[in-house]
Formats: C-alpha cells, structure tokens, sequence
C-alpha cells in the first residue's frame, strides 16, 4: 500500500483561486491518512489475477478512497452525527466552517469520478466501474443507508431493518471495491461472488464499528466514540454481548469463506482480511 499512498499523495485534488482555504480544506482528510481498507481491498484482487495492471488501477482505488472520505465529512456534519474527531484530526466544520465542509464533500464526491473517468483502461471497463462506483455510493446504496439512519434516529428498528440500513450505508461501497477489482482484470464471475462476500464483510465491518464505538476511546478510535445511543447500531439494539457473539459467528462464515478463494486470492486478501474480520476479537473485548 505504500505506492498507492504515494499515488495518493501525488494526486491530490488542488484549486488555483482567491479562497483562503479551499485547496488546503479539499486534502485535509485525504493526508490525515485512514485504514485505506477499501483501495487495499480493490488492489489486493488486482493483485493476484494481473500484478501488470496493479498501477493502473490506482487510479479506481483512489477514486474510492475520494468517495469514502467525501462520505465521512458529510457524516461529521451537525445536521449527522455532528463529530468533532475524524481520523485523529478535528473535522473540516471545526477547523475551518460548515460551509466548507459541505463544499469539500460534494468536490470530493464528483472527483472521484473525474479520476476514475481518466483511469487507464478501456472505455468499456470504465463506465462498468462508474457504474458500480456511482450504485453502490449514491441514491441506492450508501446515500440510502445514511438517509436512513438519520430518519429513524431515536425509533429502534427490527434486526432485519437494521441490516438493510448498514447493507447500504457501509456494505455495499466494500462490497464495490472487490468487485471492481475483479472487472478491472477481467474476472465477471468472481466479481458477483467477492460482491456478495463483501456485503457480508461489510456487515461485519459495522458491528465492529458499533462494539469498538462502546469500547474505545475517541483517541483510540481517532473519532468520536459513545455517540451512537440514539442510532441503530448493533450494539444499541442488541447489546454487547450479543453483537460480540454476531460478530463472532460472521467472522467465522467469512473465514470458512475466504479459505475457499483461489491460492492466489487467498494469498492477497488473507494479511487485509485477517486483521479486520478479527478486529472486534482483538480490540473490542476489554
């Protein structure tokens, strides 16, 4: 991951104009750094069907990374979940206005498909991994997923409601990272099945999320913690105990499911996936 750092670094969004602080504002979080789970994902697939076509397709990772952060930015927001913490920083509304930090997510969010409308591959695979971008980020999947979440704020939902909401707020966008990796490199049938398997990851990634929420500090989190009580999180609806042993259970499935990958595959992803499906094991039970 440290060449796609690099490439990260190298390309970052900039604005020649008379704003004070807008161009500083656009790359504040990119540079705060962040798991890069969601590129490394992408680029782990990459990897192990076509090492050659592994620098071509930072430029789809990136585009990812663009569109997550624009994501959290927004999520910080007051009218959200009003945080003043964001990967060990204070949140774009802190340091510079609100104002700015709705700005820099909407120039973050379409950026990301200016990169990935300039990404080296053919037209055919480009508006396939536009497509998956723009799906499973936009109106029918996170942007869903959040709008949600914010609605039934304080109005516990069903179980089964409760992963729909997280499917789309957090699942489908790491569901879309392997998956465009697959298209990347030509694999159309492992591309339904790595989205599928990360739709469940994603869910794991949330109840994590929600233990290491109750279980962390907001310096230990690099965010704001114990700040879910009036949301629908795992924990708030079932309880630790019951979402550590969900969790349990779903890392278990993916484990059993990861070791079925191809020998390659399971070369790549095994180091990414192994720390986090067991995240909650190592930092959740305290």
């Amino acid at each position: 991951m440290q060449n796609f750092e690099q490439f990260l670094q190298d390309h970052l969004p900039t604005s020649k104009s008379i704003h004070p602080h807008y161009e500083s504002a656009l790359q504040n979080m990119l540079q705060a750094g962040g798991k890069r789970f969601r590129p490394a994902l992408l680029l782990g697939v990459v990897k192990a069907y076509n090492p050659l076509m592994l620098e071509s397709a930072y430029h789809a990772a990136y585009a990812i990374e663009l569109l997550h952060t624009y994501s959290l930015i927004h999520d910080d927001l007051p009218a959200m979940d009003d945080s003043p913490l964001r990967r060990g920083h204070p949140t774009l509304h802190i340091t510079y206005d609100e104002v700015t930090a709705i700005l820099v997510g909407d120039a973050l969010n379409t950026y990301a498909f200016e990169v990935l409308s300039t990404a080296p591959f053919s037209d055919e695979t480009k508006v396939k991994l536009i497509y998956e971008l723009a799906h499973n980020g936009g109106l029918n999947g996170m942007v869903l997923g959040q709008a949600i979440d914010c609605h039934f704020e304080n109005q516990p939902l069903k179980l089964e409601d409760i992963k729909t909401l997280h499917t789309n707020k957090t699942a489908k966008l790491i569901a879309a990272s392997l998956k465009m990796g697959a298209l990347i490199v030509g694999r159309t049938e492992e591309a339904e099945k790595l989205y599928d398997f990360g739709i469940d990851l994603g869910l794991l990634f949330q109840i994590q999320d929600d233990i290491l929420d109750v279980t962390q500090s907001s310096q230990e989190a690099g965010k704001l913690t114990n700040n879910d009580e009036d949301k629908n999180s795992f924990v708030t609806i079932l309880g630790l105990e019951v979402a550590l042993r969900e969790a349990d259970a779903l890392a278990q499935s993916l484990t059993e499911t990861m070791e079925s990958f191809d020998e390659s595959l399971q070369r790549e992803l095994s180091p990414i996936l192994t720390k986090y499906i067991n995240r909650h094991k190592n930092e959740g039970k305290k």
